[in-house]
């Protein structure tokens, strides 16, 4: 049982615990002392003393009640409703031989129930509406959303949140190859030297040659950006990671680079292999400084940044990404190291078009 459910079951054994004290203290307990405790009247008591069938009484000052036991039997006690004030009481009672005492009430059950009412059981409601409405937001946000943690900082990361939701597929599985892509001939022939180091990684590490960190697909929308790296994907033969570049960028500060992390970590597991994010300037826009900056962005960028910067290459992990605006994109990605290719994904000619359209109208 992890923390989680360990957690639900407390809260759950309080409630019981509370509902069954204030069943207990409204309920139970005053219909077991009714059934053993007799109520008569004032005249009722006053007559059974001066008749001399009173044993002991007993004088509770918190609620103005008195309690009395009969000579004839003892078993069973009496109670009087109310107790008026009278003065000659004492003396009657001394008259008869009775023995009587004071009793001063005990207020601390009356007010530890109180308290209970008053304060415990709004707490426990606030609690509990704290973790439906935490629930509903994970829910609304794609079920693995900001877990609300009172102190330490507001809200953070829990553990298992913070995932990506970056779409894995074996590169077989992708059903697309360099032969299915037309009339993007230059853009293939830059992809074969990213094919090349995935298949066979160590004939390039013999020579001392390293693969490379990222390349980028710039062009115009619909030119075949993500086609291409899905065919890389299946020529190579690798785990292919797919990721829209605005699914990093979230209403609260550190879940887009707890993504970030995630998807890397999922990377490195799966080496060799290619990890696509599509509409990256969406992330990766440059940084300002100004006052209307995004933090959130800003963090997942630096630490889309500092992974590029990380991970050992030698195991094959190479980041595709795709933007038609790369004017926008920051020069910390640009740099030599992170996306090392820059490789433009044009309109096609007159003959690439021709190309494409025999590729749709192969089976028609």
């Amino acid at each position: 049982m992890d923390n989680k459910k360990k957690r639900q079951s407390m809260i759950l054994y309080v409630i019981i615990a509370i509902a069954a004290i204030v069943a207990l203290n409204s309920v139970v307990y005053p219909s077991i002392e009714r059934a053993t405790v007799k109520d008569v009247s004032y005249s009722e008591f006053i007559d059974m003393v001066d008749d001399d069938k009173v044993g002991e009484v007993s004088l509770d000052t918190g609620s103005g009640k008195i309690t009395f036991t009969s000579k004839d039997d003892s078993s069973v006690t009496y109670r009087t409703n109310e107790w008026p004030s009278d003065d000659s009481l004492s003396e009657r009672l001394n008259k008869h031989g009775v023995t009587y005492s004071a009793q001063i009430a005990d207020q601390s059950s009356g007010l530890w129930t109180y308290m209970l009412l008053v304060y415990g059981v709004p707490i426990l409601l606030a609690v509990a509406g704290g973790i439906w409405l935490n629930r509903r937001m994970k829910k609304a946000m794609g079920g693995d959303g900001p877990s609300m943690n009172f102190g330490g900082g507001g809200f953070g990361m829990g553990g298992g949140l913070g995932k990506s939701h970056a779409k894995e597929v074996k590169g077989e599985e992708t059903g697309v190859r360099f032969a299915d892509v037309a009339g993007q001939d230059e853009a293939k022939e830059s992809l074969q030297e990213i094919v090349g180091f995935l298949k066979n990684p160590e004939k390039y590490n013999e020579i001392g040659a390293r693969c490379p960190r990222g390349a980028l697909l710039v062009g115009p929308p619909g030119t075949g950006k993500t086609l291409l790296a899905k065919a890389v994907a299946g020529e190579a033969g690798v785990p292919f990671f797919q990721i829209a570049g605005s699914e990093f960028v979230e209403m609260f500060v550190g879940r887009g680079a707890a993504k970030v992390r995630d998807l890397f970590k999922q990377a490195k597991e799966k080496a060799p292999c290619i990890i696509f994010i599509d509409e990256i300037d969406a992330v990766g826009k440059k940084r300002d400084g100004s006052l209307n900056s995004n933090d959130e962005r800003e963090q997942t960028l630096n630490q889309l940044l500092s992974e590029m910067d990380g991970f050992d290459n030698q195991k094959g992990i190479v980041v595709l990404a795709a933007t038609n605006r790369p004017e926008s994109l920051d020069q910390a990605l640009l740099r030599p190291g992170r996306f090392d290719r820059r490789i433009p994904v044009e309109l096609p000619d007159l003959a690439g078009r021709e190309a494409i359209l025999k590729i749709h109208a192969n089976d028609v």
